[in-house]
């Protein structure tokens, strides 16, 4: 597995695998079982895979969070050779930013709702991350979770917007047993916290009404930051504790969702 540091050893790395096709999944380091299971539908495209790891501090709005990423790199690359990876990306703030922030990809409806909503500029911060990262690695095709589904709805807008030549893959949410989608904030949690999580998806996943769920979650200690229908997705993000935890669930009919049980 080849360690690329900058952008110039990449593109020399590139031009050197010939015209092999390219799988690129993005990442912020601290991989668990959600991120492999994008490697492994790479790798079983029969492609090359390529891995990035780089904590994008322009979509962090909370600079304790930012700051308290969790930085597993030893165990991470460990994890990357092992599933087979063919390249891992370590880029630099200035590699990724050489001129600051001075130039930045806005879009100007659905990222200013949901989680957009409650942070400011976040989206604008991933959907230029991403662009840099596609232009860079110009891989065929690009791997990224449905867990983030208004990340993901935001992607897949942003490369059918600007023409850009790469097929944007989506994998299944990675769940643990317990139900709690797998998340690098859930190392975050507390023992106490962490029993209280998986309350958050078997909330959703239930029959109540939308507004019942709120209650439901209320009541189980998470501070709700939303919980609304994005493309027949039910959507939520709850604080528990100083950890804010996102989800959502496939929905067939949202007019009685938002009434009471779903048929």
């Amino acid at each position: 597995m080849k360690v690329i540091r900058n952008i110039e050893d990449f593109n020399h790395y590139r031009n050197t695998i010939d015209k092999q096709q390219i799988g690129f999944i993005p990442t912020m380091g601290a991989l668990h079982a959600g991120h492999l299971s994008l490697i492994k539908k790479s790798v079983d495209d029969y492609q090359l895979t390529v891995v990035s790891i780089f904590v994008n501090s322009t979509q962090f709005d909370n600079k304790n969070d930012l700051n308290n990423y969790p930085n597993l790199l030893d165990d991470d690359l460990d994890k990357l050779k092992s599933a087979g990876v063919d390249c891992v990306f370590l880029p630099s703030f200035n590699h990724i930013y050489p001129n600051g922030y001075n130039y930045s990809v806005t879009e100007r409806k659905l990222s200013k709702s949901f989680c957009g909503a409650h942070r400011d500029g976040h989206f604008d911060g991933v959907l230029t991350v991403v662009m840099k990262l596609l232009n860079i690695v110009q891989p065929h095709k690009a791997y990224f979770g449905e867990k983030d589904f208004q990340q993901l709805t935001l992607i897949k807008q942003m490369v059918n917007a600007f023409f850009m030549p790469v097929e944007i893959i989506a994998g299944a949410t990675i769940r643990e047993q317990d139900g709690l989608a797998m998340s690098s904030r859930n190392l975050k949690l507390t023992i106490e916290e962490r029993k209280i999580a998986p309350e958050l998806y078997q909330t959703i996943n239930s029959d109540l009404s939308i507004e019942q769920m709120k209650i439901q979650l209320v009541n189980y200690g998470f501070k709700v930051d939303y919980l609304e229908i994005l493309d027949n997705h039910l959507l939520v993000a709850a604080y528990l504790g100083s950890v804010r935890l996102i989800d959502n669930v496939d929905i067939k009919n949202p007019e009685q969702k938002i009434m009471g049980k779903v048929a």
